[in-house]
């Protein structure tokens, strides 16, 4: 995940839910890729380091067990650099140019400048980031296919060159990834100003979620509602059981419940499913030693992988 602004529950049900479950299948790695983040954020990183120790504790507190998975920081283990050089030197400039979300985000992304080499470059060090650990398995959402084939196509024009077999193939490990909209009823990001973070108080929490935007079409509490379109209800899906979630869309089609209703709802079963979760994380934030440690301990595990992997690339390129 990249550090560029703090958690919210998008990130949470979208990703990080998922990564917790794979701790018990798989021997996992986990980086906060501080320097993926430059390639959008170069401009501004006096928060930098904020959003890195803030997303450490969201992890743990989650439910990432150290004990289990290797947690790290990305520029704490130079070998990523070093095997991004040596992969750019073989990446396709056209490859690069013809990733979608290259183009995507281009367009949408405004008020930056992403002219820049690290921007166009950005696949390649996300293929360093997955084969500097021989990675097998990449967890990812099916818009993150594409990203995933360029590293393939990589590790096989590498071994064209160079031979050695080095790198397995990685492959997608398909996760259900559910997007969350945000409380304008759009996509669920902090540049929208429409993000309700882990970190946010269960009042602020609370107060977000009552200004959330419903069925637009449903001005008084006695019309009729149409829950498929009301963001409201999409994080019931995600979050309330299959008898609320049957419920709260009979009572709305009906008039049976208000929107006011529905929120209360929604924040109560919040409240109740990350109670441990922010138990959790206040102890980690208040013994910030404690969550450093651990990131000191992932880079050492990383680190001694990262350099064998790196010793037989020199080997393999002769260099």
């Amino acid at each position: 995940m990249r550090p560029s602004g703090l958690l919210h529950l998008g990130n949470y049900f979208g990703a990080l839910q998922n990564w917790v479950k794979l701790q018990d299948e798989h021997e996992c790695y986990y980086a906060i890729v501080d320097w993926h983040a430059l390639t959008t954020d170069y401009e501004d990183t006096s928060r930098l380091q904020e959003y890195i120790l803030n997303m450490a504790v969201d992890w743990i507190a989650a439910g990432i067990i150290p004990e289990k998975s290797t947690i790290f920081i990305q520029s704490s283990v130079k070998e990523h650099a070093e095997l991004h050089l040596l992969l750019s030197m073989i990446a396709p400039l056209g490859w690069l140019l013809r990733v979608p979300t290259y183009k995507e985000q281009m367009k949408e992304i405004k008020g930056k400048d992403l002219h820049t080499y690290g921007f166009l470059g950005y696949p390649v060090l996300q293929a360093a980031d997955i084969l500097v650990y021989k990675a097998h398995f990449v967890p990812v959402g099916e818009d993150q296919l594409h990203h995933l084939e360029l590293t393939r196509e990589i590790v096989r024009r590498f071994e064209f060159f160079y031979g050695g077999s080095i790198f397995p193939e990685p492959e997608a490990l398909l996760t259900s990834a559910p997007k969350l909209p945000g409380t304008d009823g759009r996509k669920m990001s902090k540049s929208y100003n429409n993000a309700i973070y882990l970190s946010d108080p269960s009042e602020t929490m609370r107060k977000k979620i009552m200004t959330m935007m419903t069925d637009p079409a449903r001005k008084r509490r006695n019309d009729p509602g149409n829950p498929d379109i009301c963001p409201v209800f999409a994080f019931h899906k995600v979050i309330s059981s299959p008898d609320r979630i049957s419920e709260i869309d009979r009572e709305c089609r009906l008039a049976g419940i208000g929107c006011t209703d529905c929120k209360n709802y929604l924040f109560t079963r919040l409240e109740e499913r990350f109670a441990p979760f922010v138990e959790k994380r206040n102890s980690l934030v208040q013994n910030k030693k404690i969550v450093e440690e651990i990131l000191e301990d992932g880079e050492k595990r990383a680190r001694l992988v990262a350099q064998r992997t790196m010793q037989d690339v020199r080997e393999v390129m002769k260099i």
